[in-house]
Order: structure tokens, then sequence, then C-alpha cells
């Protein structure tokens, strides 16, 4: 006989006996098998929820599209811009983003400093370099800064930017 417990390949062997002559032992190793045998939901994978979320977002913002951009947001997306009031769904974002994709070409660069997955949401912590480039005049700016974007799963399975906030360390 095995020397060790077995349940999930046939009869039940702990150490050198085989269980099945006391009821109660039986049953109480059947329970302790079949807890090991059951199986666990597997939790999720949170470096591959942050690659298509934080990694989607970022090529959606450096796509310079707003059809695109907008895509990859929520209906009841939130936006808390520096030097601009706060912007409440996808219509008032897309104002907002066709505006600054027509004034400017822009390049984000985001660092996801932590990233945590709850069920269908996620909330990440990031700093940020950007560099716009005046589509009239050619003047480049850069800005840097840090922000908290909250994402949510959708029923398609799509992880969208619910709010992104953001503040530069700049000042004025």
């Amino acid at each position: 006989m095995p020397s060790s417990s077995r349940l999930c390949s046939g009869a039940l062997h702990i150490g050198t006996e085989t269980i099945g002559t006391s009821p109660h032992l039986f049953v109480l190793a059947l329970a302790v098998a079949a807890a090991g045998c059951s199986r666990v939901p597997a939790q999720p994978d949170t470096k591959t929820i942050e690659t298509a979320a934080h990694g989607g977002y970022v090529i959606a913002i450096n796509s310079n599209s707003p059809d695109v951009l907008l895509a990859d947001l929520t209906e009841d997306v939130v936006y808390q811009a520096p030097g601009s009031p706060e912007l409440v769904g996808k219509p008032a974002v897309r104002k907002w983003v066709s505006d600054y994709f027509g004034a400017y070409q822009t390049k984000w660069e985001k660092t996801s400093l932590g990233f945590t997955v709850s069920g269908d949401t996620a909330y990440e912590r990031y700093i940020y370099k950007s560099t716009d480039t005046d589509r009239k005049t050619g003047q480049i700016t850069t800005s840097t800064g840090k922000g908290i974007n909250v994402f949510r799963k959708g029923q398609d399975g799509k992880w969208r930017v619910a709010i992104d906030g953001w503040s530069s360390d700049q000042r004025g």
C-alpha cells in the first residue's frame, strides 16, 4: 500500500491503512479529501489585467483619435483634468478630447505605480509625462504629473476607464 493519502485516484488510503472499516473515520477522510479536490476559482491575473487596461488606455490616448479614445471609456466616465472643471459622461469628454487632439499632437508615457483588482473594478496610481506639439505653431510643451485611474470590466470583458483624475507637477 502507498504511504500517502489518496482519494482523487480511486479508493482512499491513508498511510498503509485503507479507510472503510470505520464509518466516522471514512466520512471525515472523505470530507478532507473532497475539500482538497475541490476547484477554487482562479484569482484574477492582475498583471494581465493591468497590461490590457493600462496599456490599452495609453495606446488609445496616443492614437490622437477621439473615437479610439472614447471606445476605451465607460459611458459614465469622469475626467478630472488640471485647470478644467470635472467632466462627466462621454459627450462631455468627447468635446474636451476633440478640442485637445485638435490643438495638439500628443504623446503620453504613463507608468503604473500600483494596480489593484477587486472583482470587476481595478484601481491604478500612476505617474506621467506628456509631450504636446501645438498643431499651429509646432511649439512643444512637456508636462509631468500623477494620477489615479479607476477601470471597470464591461460585459464584453474589456476593461475601460471609468475615472481618470490627474494633476500636473508644474505650478500655475
